[in-house]
């Protein structure tokens, strides 16, 4: 199989990917739990568990691409190590 995009975007969507990944996790929790820094003012949303699940689904979003580009750089060391089978 060939890879369908190069490695230096395949290494940097893993990179962006897992950022977001961490990063969306830890504000979707701290939603969920209804952290007063985040839903006590008046401008903060009132319903937590609401923001929290579309953050959840962004990080559903972002998995997909960090599996997607992880097999995309896997497939480009592979193909650079040689460890693709041909018959000849």
């Amino acid at each position: 199989m060939k890879p369908v995009v190069s490695a230096m975007n395949a290494w940097s969507c893993v990179v962006i990917s897992l950022f977001a990944i961490v990063i969306l996790s830890v504000l979707g929790s701290l939603f969920k739990s209804n952290n007063h820094a985040y839903t006590g003012s008046e401008e903060a949303p009132e319903d937590g568990a609401a923001v929290a699940a579309s953050i959840f689904t962004a990080v559903i979003v972002y998995a997909g691409f960090f599996v997607f580009c992880g097999f995309q750089a896997y497939l480009h060391l592979r193909s650079k190590r040689g460890g693709a089978i041909s018959l000849n």
